[in-house]
């Protein structure tokens, strides 16, 4: 094998595995379990509008961003006394 050829194979394999490690969008059921609410009740905050989500053109399936995420996170923190 040559040297391009083992050096584009790394290179694929790295962003594979970064994109499959740690992907930004989650389709809606891996969000879910991200944030430890059931479908439904992501579902719920979706609709309410706390929690954006990401449609392509034409596409159906919706994703959460993971920085969304981590944003109703952080605002729905409380220090209970």
């Amino acid at each position: 094998m040559g040297a391009v050829t083992r050096k584009h194979q790394q290179n694929k394999a790295s962003t594979e595995a970064r994109w499959t490690r740690d992907p930004r969008l989650l389709p809606l059921k891996d969000a879910a379990e991200y944030l430890g609410l059931t479908l439904w009740a992501l579902r719920e905050r979706i609709w309410a509008g706390q929690i954006p989500v990401v449609q392509f053109p034409g596409g159906r399936k919706m994703y959460v961003d993971r920085q969304d995420m981590d944003k109703f996170i952080e605002q729905n923190k409380k220090v209970i006394e």
